[in-house]
């Protein structure tokens, strides 16, 4: 029961410090993580650098107002308190016009992130923070400098989506590459410009070791691109052609192998509106002459939950957890494992808390399921319907925490049964593996001789010739002789001989309290006892 108590109760400390921890971070007006940078850029047109080259000032850099002066940097605040800085563009701060003449069109906003890694979790939780960001400043557009060559088709498609629903214009700027993943979600993007050299397509879905899935999930992306494409007027037949070798377009794709797009066949065939080597230009292009730019850059913290949030380390902290636990119910007290397994979790649910993925409901699960599995293994002999259902339990905690929700309007979210069911699958998988890993491991290792080097474990057996000095001395005298069960014995307890308390066990059964009892036998510092008729 002590090793019971301890486990549910350092788990359910688990749910305290995520609330407590998701408090505070909102506390501190940082409940979108990131600092914000302010980039402010004036138009070729109206920069007075003396160059006419139309380049942007270092941030922080005052730019000049044509008069020998610089136009004043101002300090804000965005929302929740973060600061930033930007350049003052109206004539009273002394503006590009001098001070005089009518007033200047007021900047607009435009907010830019960058998603230049493998597209996966991480990528989806950035762009959700920054179209949140951009929303609660009222910027006039979203500007993705994307460079990828793909990733995760479930993150692709949430942030696809999250594009197409989004209630202002969204542009991406594909620096160099927008391949697979990439490619779906710069179709979904509003406009698309690209630097020269860079390319899009090349869409096909691919396993594990880079060969085409089946053909299931490339009707699905095929369908992913067609819909998205018609969304954004574009060409569906292109947009299949780069996912689907077999799609012929005359003049465009006839050779009978996936369809990628250098920066010229892309604007071409619509699917660039121009091409663009620097934010300035894009910017201009798509109609901004006077704007401020707001730059989402993560903290270490985002990076951290990031990180933790990868699946391959995802699935590293399970087999932690599992393994911490069972190799801790291998050992009496508080030992390594257990720091191994509560450390694993805390890791686990704590970002997928953070994040809006995991509800409280979902850990309580997991940590039923973890009790329900020390009583089978600790209380209970055998293994049975608790320690399946623990494992059940266990299983659909981790997995209903890695899962999104759909919104229903309940107090609880329910999970999106779909993508539940291939994460439990994964899931069980991993558990089972660890658990058979473990047993493996621990055959191998605590039977070996470099582990009976480190710690002693041979066992002092009384067949081999030890015995309890103290009751070694009373054995033949104690033998045969009866007495009264102070204690239940169930089978162990107390009984009474010649007026001295022993511990004792019974040979077989129960024996109540006050029943007379006979000493048969001497064990390992305690007398073996049968009822006396």
């Amino acid at each position: 029961m002590k090793t019971i108590f301890r486990f549910s109760l350092v788990l359910l400390l688990l749910i305290t410090g995520s609330e407590i921890l998701s408090a505070n971070t909102k506390r501190k007006g940082r409940e979108i993580t990131g600092t914000h940078e302010d980039i402010v850029t004036k138009s070729e047109c109206n920069t007075n650098d003396g160059s006419g080259s139309g380049m942007a000032p270092g941030i922080g850099e005052a730019i000049g107002d044509g008069s020998g002066g610089a136009v004043p940097i101002i300090e804000m605040a965005l929302p929740f308190g973060i600061p930033f800085q930007y350049t003052d563009m109206s004539p009273s701060g002394g503006g590009p016009d001098g001070g005089g003449g009518a007033p200047a069109e007021p900047a607009k906003l435009v907010y830019t992130f960058e998603l230049n890694d493998e597209i996966g979790p991480p990528s989806w939780r950035q762009t959700q923070a920054a179209f949140r960001q951009a929303r609660e400043m009222n910027a006039a557009c979203v500007l993705i400098r994307m460079n990828t060559f793909g990733g995760a088709l479930d993150a692709a498609d949430n942030i696809r989506q999250h594009i197409l629903d989004f209630d202002r214009p969204v542009m991406v700027w594909v620096d160099r590459n927008a391949a697979s993943a990439g490619a779906l979600i710069s179709i979904a993007c509003d406009s698309i410009y690209m630097s020269r050299g860079a390319s899009i397509g090349a869409a096909t879905v691919v396993d594990a070791n880079g060969k085409p899935a089946p053909e299931k999930y490339q009707s699905y992306m095929r369908s992913l691109l067609r819909t998205t494409a018609e969304a954004n007027g574009r060409n569906p037949r292109i947009a299949e052609a780069m996912n689907d070798p077999r799609i012929r377009i005359e003049g465009i794709n006839d050779s009978g192998r996936v369809l990628s797009f250098t920066t010229a066949e892309a604007i071409a065939n619509k699917y660039c509106e121009a091409e663009g080597n620097t934010m300035n230009s894009i910017l201009q292009r798509a109609g901004y002459s006077e704007y401020k730019v707001v730059s989402y850059t993560p903290t270490v913290l985002d990076k951290i939950i990031d990180f933790l949030l990868l699946p391959l380390v995802s699935g590293l902290l399970i087999m932690l957890i599992i393994g911490g636990i069972w190799f801790e119910l291998q050992t009496p007290g508080v030992g390594f494992p257990l720091v191994v397994a509560v450390s694993a979790a805390v890791l686990y649910f704590a970002p997928l808390y953070l994040e809006g993925l995991a509800q409280h409901w979902e850990i309580l699960v997991f940590i039923a399921g973890v009790i329900l599995l020390i009583i089978e293994l600790v209380a209970i002999p055998g293994f049975g319907v608790i320690g399946i259902s623990g494992i059940v339990l266990m299983v659909t905690g981790l997995s209903l925490a890695l899962t999104g929700t759909m919104p229903d309007g309940s107090s609880i979210a329910l999970p999106d049964w779909g993508a539940f069911i291939k994460v439990a699958l994964i899931v069980l998988m991993l558990v089972l593996t660890t658990l058979f890993g473990s047993i493996w491991v621990g055959e191998r290792f605590f039977g070996s001789k470099m582990f009976g080097r480190i710690i002693l474990r041979n066992e002092q057996q009384s067949d081999e010739g030890y015995e309890s000095t103290g009751m070694k001395a009373q054995a033949t005298t104690l033998t045969g002789k009866t007495g009264v069960a102070e204690t239940i014995l169930r089978p162990a307890g107390k009984v009474s001989i010649d007026g001295e308390m022993y511990d004792a066990t019974a040979e077989t059964g129960y024996i109540e309290s006050g029943d007379a009892v006979q000493v048969v036998n001497i064990g390992v510092a305690q007398l073996v006892v049968r009822r006396v008729a």
